[in-house]
């Protein structure tokens, strides 16, 4: 009985290895058809989670794959991070075995483009740019909308070094993030003078608009991953986050090039 015992723990510890050791093979073969597609300069983390991975590799069908992808191109804002879970993802064992993954199929994406505050300040001509979120108190004057959309969160402190008349000085100004559309908006409401901000100088009133102006502006969301739609956007530590979600899509990895 003691040997029955010991050959059937060897056995099940010999499947998860070989189990284990599949899905560490194909999170590879995926990683590296992801940084071809996508021309990134580094493999992104991939993750299919589910146990055993085995039984859904014979089936070709995935519960769940996480991507997180750092320095992926972008044409309106740099450099971005970008993560994804797909839901349901679709494929042959037999692609992922001959690197020949063109195509996947996923039931439901959940994705993400992160947004750091030095490839935001190169978009804003404000390269010391610097990002936090102000504490939740619509009376600091962060909660309206700044404009036409939705703001899906409250608001957002930028703060950097601007012209302001003759003269370059630091300014904290307090900002609406919109979504508009497949957009994001930017919207700088007022100046800002609460603890997150660290502002050395008082702009004069007739100044204000031309000031605001250079933290305004409109940002496409056509870099969200695998073209999903746009729901949220909001500020995490020094990061702006844009959110979206999508159903029964099919990823084109040549698509990927064109973030």
């Amino acid at each position: 009985m003691r040997k029955l015992i010991l050959a059937l723990v060897c056995l099940l510890a010999l499947v998860v290895v070989v189990d284990f050791g599949a899905a560490a093979y194909s999170e590879y073969r995926v990683s590296r058809g992801l940084r071809a597609g996508g021309e990134l300069t580094a493999d992104p983390d991939v993750t299919i989670t589910g146990f055993p991975f085995l039984t859904q590799a014979a089936a070709g069908k995935y519960s769940n794959v996480e991507i997180r992808a750092q320095g992926v191109n972008s044409n309106v804002v740099g450099e971005v991070t970008v993560e994804a879970n797909l839901h349901g993802v679709s494929i042959p064992a037999s692609d992922l075995v001959n690197g020949t993954v063109k195509t996947v199929p996923v039931d439901h994406i959940d994705g993400r483009v992160l947004i750091d505050a030095t490839e935001l300040g190169t978009f804003l001509g404000i390269p010391d740019l610097q990002v936090s979120a102000p504490p939740a108190d619509k009376s600091d004057g962060t909660g309206g909308s700044g404009g036409s959309g939705t703001a899906t969160s409250g608001g957002v402190v930028l703060t950097g070094t601007v012209p302001v008349g003759p003269l370059r000085a630091s300014v904290s100004v307090q900002a609406d993030l919109v979504l508009d559309g497949e957009n994001v908006k930017v919207i700088a409401t007022d100046l800002y003078f609460g603890p997150e901000g660290r502002a050395d100088f008082t702009v004069p009133e007739i100044l204000k608009p031309t000031v605001l102006g250079l933290f305004t502006r409109t940002i496409d969301a056509q870099q969200l991953p695998f073209g999903v739609v746009p729901s949220k956007v909001y500020a995490e530590g020094s990061q702006l986050v844009i959110e979206g979600a999508g159903d029964n899509v099919v990823i084109n990895l040549d698509d990927l090039q064109t973030p």
